[in-house]
């Protein structure tokens, strides 16, 4: 029942199905594990006195007159009066003239909605309403906001989820009852009922509890269990120290840093040392993290054997080609390299394949369409991932089995089993070191802690709302000397339920403040990959001077041109995404800034901030962060950016993972193969657990 189609859903076509596929949403079951990104508290109302402007509040009184219709332009503009005891307020509707009937005089109602300031009073317009006893079965409770497309708004994602908790199957409950009760873990049925409908904050943090201990769980089975199967495997990819990488080291225009020294020597090592590398290379942005992988790229090929790198995205992909290209071309190394994306034509891979299989290629680069089932290596001895935070366990050991297909892995290793090539990743998100030793189990750690000398610190300021017509001024005062600028806005475009800047509207805003002369685009993760590349390619090159865009640029192209990042509503994201976003400046010859405009007066919010304005050492803020971040933070921006979670975040919920990890080793210590009676179910669960993580790489 939870596999059928979303569209045998009552009031889902072809139509809206194909809107869901875009959310990721295509089977029942898809729908019920597509949890909601915020809620929307339904307050007891407010006194019309003590209501200010920006907010969403309810307030309950009186209609001191019938409803009245203004019409301007092509508009009717609907307007009335509520009054209670404090005072009044004025209700206003866009083209609902319906509504007339319903607003009668001395009517007594309850009104829910944003109050704006419009003509020095304040306004609530487009509100919600209530009777008295409808809004009594609706107070305290959370109301789920789902991550929409255009098309396919909250409403109908709603209305689509109560039929599938309606039809679902329930699911039998796998986790053992002792570990249920240890941990206080709700029952898996009632978890997924309640994460979308919680009647309170209560049962909303009950729920996630659960959820987010069964991502946690599964995750570090899987990474145990790679662990175990790579533990002290031979290599039949044994190097020897290449003598032209000494030679490339030698001539470039710049020195490693100590730390990129040690990295670099503890990979050669791994190369030439004779066991299977299962190694992570942990840098902040800008650390210089990917001239290690370069140069054990260029090992492997002196070597004779092929090197795959896989990046994120396609920008980043190209960019890595590029500069690898770029390199040799200036250092006269003759290393044939080749790229692999899924938007290549159908020619330009075959070509791409025929050079690979044949081993006419040394370097192979690319999005995840390297470990497609047409990609065939020989003699693949070193796989390496970039920012591994952005790919599961899936993808990490879906790469390495690529290496034991090919040609030379075939042969074995003298033990009659297939090679295991080398296994390099690399991770430019700063993570305590507690919790990457957790996360990154099956790994070996490298960190690169040191900034290159040449690169100038980025200025910081934190800033109120009052600042942007400054900021606007600035960012013309940088392009006007040949620089660039990004901004980044954390929605799409416009919601009813969050109150945050958006793209699109961002990017008029821009086109109205700054001079024609200047190129001001936009770019989310809703457009169609190409479309992405294209705007990416065109601000590389300078063409586009201002990119507005959501945090799809956080992991993107190198751009050392681009000097001001100014972030909006930065309270909106977690230090370590924001400082991912600003890890996208100052990588140039420029003086570089970043820009956090903090709509909020919450506290705390300030403090959170100022983290970064005083410091740009991403393994410093990861860990002052931690500190800040209670467990009941828990409503803002997920940053720790995990494929593998949906709800949980490293940072939020740090001590809960520490917990499960004590709790997978202990339990894999006593029952490797989860055979004991007791732990059946569990070893089931693994197993679609790992079904499902190969069927998202459509391997």
């Amino acid at each position: 029942m939870n596999q059928q189609p979303v569209t045998s859903l009552k009031g889902i076509g072809e139509k809206s199905g194909s809107l869901f596929k875009k959310l990721g949403v295509e089977t029942i079951e898809d729908l019920l594990h597509n949890y909601p990104r915020a809620y929307d508290t339904y307050d007891a109302p407010t006194p019309v006195r003590e209501i200010s402007e920006g907010e969403i509040a309810a307030v309950s009184g009186q209609l001191l007159k019938s409803a009245s219709v203004r019409r301007f332009k092509n508009m009717q503009i609907i307007v009335t009066t509520v009054k209670d005891t404090t005072g009044a307020l004025q209700l206003t509707w866009y083209n609902m003239p319906y509504l007339r009937t319903m607003l009668q005089a001395g009517k007594i109602l309850i009104f829910r909605g944003r109050v704006v300031k419009k003509n020095k009073r304040l306004t609530m317009e487009q509100p919600e309403i209530f009777t008295p006893d409808a809004y009594a079965e609706v107070v305290h409770s959370m109301q789920p906001i789902y991550g929409q497309t255009k098309g396919l708004g909250n409403k109908a994602i709603t209305r689509a989820v109560v039929q599938a908790l309606e039809r679902r199957e329930m699911e039998r409950e796998y986790m053992p009852l002792a570990m249920r009760k240890k941990y206080e873990l709700a029952e898996y049925n009632y978890a997924i009922e309640h994460i979308h409908f919680p009647g309170d904050r209560q049962e909303f943090l009950f729920a996630r509890r659960r959820l987010v201990f069964d991502e946690f769980f599964f995750f570090l089975l899987s990474v145990r269990r790679l662990k175990e199967k790579r533990k002290d495997k031979k290599s039949s990819f044994v190097m020897e120290h290449a003598p032209l990488t000494d030679l490339l080291l030698q001539n470039l225009p710049y020195s490693l840093t100590n730390a990129q020294r040690k990295a670099l020597k503890e990979v050669q090592g791994d190369l030439e040392g004779g066991l299977a590398m299962n190694r992570l290379i942990q840098g902040d942005v800008g650390s210089g993290k990917t001239i290690i992988a370069v140069l054990a790229l260029l090992q492997a090929s002196e070597n004779g054997f092929q090197g795959a790198l896989m990046a994120p995205t396609e920008v980043l992909a190209r960019q890595h080609y590029e500069s690898i290209t770029e390199l040799f071309a200036a250092h006269g190394i003759e290393k044939h390299v080749v790229l692999v994306t899924g938007s290549m034509t159908a020619k330009e891979k075959r070509i791409a394949y025929e050079a690979i299989a044949s081993h006419q290629t040394d370097i192979i680069v690319g999005t995840h369409a390297l470990i497609q089932e047409k990609v065939h290596y020989d003699k693949l001895a070193l796989v390496i991932t970039d920012e591994q935070h952005r790919f599961g366990v899936g993808q990490r050991e879906a790469l390495g089995v690529k290496g034991q297909e090919s040609k030379k892995a075939m042969e074995g290793s003298g033990t009659g089993e297939p090679a295991e090539p080398h296994v390099l990743v690399m991770s430019a998100t700063p993570i305590p070191r507690t919790l990457a030793i957790i996360l990154y189990g099956d790994l070996d750690i490298s960190v690169i802690d040191e900034m290159p000398a040449n690169r100038l610190p980025i200025k910081n300021c934190v800033v109120d709302k009052g600042y942007r017509e400054k900021a606007y001024r600035f960012i013309e005062k940088e392009v006007a000397a040949g620089r660039q600028a990004y901004v980044i806005c954390p929605m799409v475009e416009e919601s009813e339920m969050i109150e945050a800047e958006n793209v699109l509207d961002y990017t008029k805003v821009l086109r109205d403040n700054l001079p024609d002369s200047v190129c001001v685009e936009y770019l989310h993760g809703k457009m169609k990959g190409r479309e992405k590349n294209k705007i990416m390619e065109r601000f590389a090159s300078g063409e586009i001077q201002v990119l507005v865009s959501t945090t799809v640029v956080e992991v993107g192209v190198n751009v050392p041109n681009a000097t001001v990042m100014m972030i909006e509503n930065a309270e909106r994201f977690g230090l370590a995404q924001l400082h991912q976003l600003r890890g996208r400046v100052g990588r140039g010859a420029y003086q570089s800034y970043c820009i956090m405009v903090n709509c909020s007066d919450e506290n705390g919010t300030q403090e959170r901030l100022d983290i970064l304005n005083r410091s740009n050492d991403g393994f410093y803020i990861a860990s002052e962060d931690l500190k800040l971040r209670g467990p009941g933070d828990i409503f803002g921006l997920r940053q720790s950016g995990d494929v593998e979670f949906k709800l949980a975040d490293i940072f939020t919920d740090a001590k809960l993972l520490k917990e499960v990890s004590e709790e997978v080793n202990a339990l894999l210590d006593e029952d490797p193969k989860l055979e004991k009676t007791e732990n059946e179910a569990l070893g089931q669960r693994l197993s679609i657990y790992l079904s499902r993580s190969y069927e998202r790489l459509n391997l």
